[in-house]
């Protein structure tokens, strides 16, 4: 899966409010996934902070992707557990998502994401989450 297969995947099957955050991917390589998401006045709540919805809703997103790239194929999975810790306010221009598999058995997979904002370089948050592969 490339970057371009892996937002068409996201363009094609995912709801509209999710293809609303404007996830934009950079890399898709085994067991990981990077993407992008602008800050625009729709994420960002009282102060041009980012919402932690936004951020919970990218974080889950991405580490799907990383799940497919783990795989190399979209394979259905399901969020069984979300994990979302919050670092600093989300300001900047864009916040850069990395996740990967942190380890994949035969019906879980283990995963974890770190969002960083741009451009400063910080992190602002870090999520890890349990996906369920249905047989």
């Amino acid at each position: 899966m490339t970057p371009q297969d892996a937002q068409a995947f996201l363009d094609e099957n995912f709801a509209p409010w999710v293809r609303a955050l404007d996830l934009t991917f950079t890399d898709i390589s085994a067991g990981k996934a990077t993407a992008t998401m602008p800050i625009t006045t729709d994420l960002t709540r009282m102060g041009d902070i980012l919402s932690g919805q936004a951020l919970a809703a990218m974080a889950d997103t991405i580490m799907v992707f990383a799940c497919f790239a783990h795989y190399g194929q979209a394979k259905p999975v399901a969020t069984t557990n979300l994990d979302t810790v919050f670092l600093r306010p989300g300001v900047g221009t864009h916040i850069r998502c990395e996740a990967k598999v942190v380890r994949a058995g035969k019906a879980l997979i283990f995963t974890r994401a770190t969002m960083i904002a741009e451009p400063s370089g910080k992190p602002i948050a870090t999520a890890t989450a349990t996906f369920y592969l249905p047989k």
